[in-house]
């Protein structure tokens, strides 16, 4: 019914707690609507589109017309971080969340991976990665000693200076971690952290790589790939899914080249489905509880958001939505539980339909799953109310 669908995710931008937020720590999280209240949200064309009607928010007036269709997507798994909500979006249910490690990975795993890998570590904690290669860069340098930290997700990143272990061997090393982390300490992704620099001017590189446990087998990737249709994933997306069902893929680094790129694969790619993750808003703002960037990352969206319209065919979907929650407001840094905006619109799409509180991100899935003549085993599509 739609020729191509853009698939766009904002990264960790919840919209309200949900009912269980307390058993996660979450009460009172609500990452757009505390940014709201607290600094101030100038986002007028979010707010034509429908925002401002999903739920009050402090500024954000309801639109009289929204010019999209709007709602709220509950997180059915247990879990509030990235491969969760992105495997939910495309028929995944998890039954167990993937495990954290707030106090580091326990002596039986670390033992391992040194003995593997010939090397000894520094950190094994949860950190902030510029925080972390800051502190222990230096020590990293003078000892060859690649450098382990986990955070809110269940990750297990390393980092290290190319110039200290070439990327190909860190990504061995991440390699042999991603061998070790199995059974009840599969961390949901392995990365690879590369980062250049002197002390004081530590940087990241773009040659991030991050290896994430095999999706099951029949989610809407696979399914979309056996229809011979083409998958355009940009950002971290293709590292999500192991680049299953994906043609094509554009890493990214920042929202501003996600935008860009964005942009680009419309030139680029006429039909079939862009999927689209912009990650700044998480992973810059909201585990720094930095309000005042968040806000603003949210504000540089909404100015980009003309351009993409216009870049609208005829025949094109949008659908902005995202997998999370991360309130920089609370004093946690960690992911929060809550709902999820979820605008759909196009130039053929009916307005102002209210799509109410979908009971899963896996009925985006199987709403994209309908339109190209599949099905996914989760999700309620809601294709008929926006034709």
């Amino acid at each position: 019914m739609f020729r191509r669908i853009i698939w766009i995710v904002l990264d960790s931008v919840g919209i309200g707690e949900m009912p269980d937020a307390a058993a996660y720590g979450d009460t009172g999280s609500d990452t757009l609507g505390n940014i709201a209240r607290l600094r101030g949200l100038r986002v007028p064309n979010l707010q034509h589109l429908g925002l401002g009607n999903v739920k009050p928010l402090a500024g954000i007036a309801a639109a009289a017309e929204p010019e999209a269709a709007f709602g709220r997507c509950a997180l059915a798994s247990p879990g509030k971080d990235t491969t969760t909500g992105h495997w939910e979006m495309v028929g995944i249910h998890l039954e167990r969340p993937f495990p954290l490690y707030p106090r580091g990975f326990p002596a039986e795993i670390m033992n391992e991976f040194e003995r593997r890998i010939g090397r000894r570590t520094l950190g094994n904690k949860a950190a902030s990665g510029t925080e972390i290669i800051k502190e222990l860069g230096e020590t990293h340098i003078e000892t060859g000693c690649p450098i382990v930290y986990t955070s809110a997700d269940s990750v297990f990143q390393v980092a290290a200076h190319e110039e200290v272990i070439p990327l190909a061997e860190l990504y061995r090393i991440c390699e042999t971690a991603r061998a070790i982390l199995r059974g009840p300490h599969e961390v949901g992704r392995v990365i690879a952290r590369p980062f250049i620099g002197s002390l004081g001017h530590f940087t990241r590189t773009p040659n991030r790589h991050d290896y994430a446990v095999p999706p099951p087998e029949g989610m809407l990737l696979d399914r979309l790939a056996e229809r011979g249709v083409a998958v355009h994933g940009i950002g971290k997306i293709s590292d999500v899914f192991l680049g299953r069902g994906i043609y094509r893929s554009d890493k990214t680094k920042d929202n501003a080249d996600g935008m860009a790129k964005t942009l680009r694969a419309m030139e680029a790619s006429p039909d079939g489905l862009i999927f689209v993750n912009l990650v700044d808003f998480d992973q810059q703002f909201g585990h720094r509880n930095d309000v005042e960037g968040y806000g603003a990352a949210l504000e540089q969206f909404d100015h980009w958001l003309p351009d993409f319209e216009k870049a609208l065919a005829p025949d094109d979907l949008a659908v902005l939505t995202a997998d999370h929650g991360c309130d920089p407001t609370t004093p946690s840094t960690d992911h929060s539980r809550e709902y999820v905006p979820l605008l759909v619109g196009g130039p053929k799409a009916r307005k102002g339909v209210n799509l109410g509180v979908r009971a899963t991100l896996s009925d985006i899935g199987q709403t994209v799953a309908e339109n190209f003549g599949v099905a996914i085993a989760r999700g309620e599509s809601f294709l008929k109310q926006i034709v």
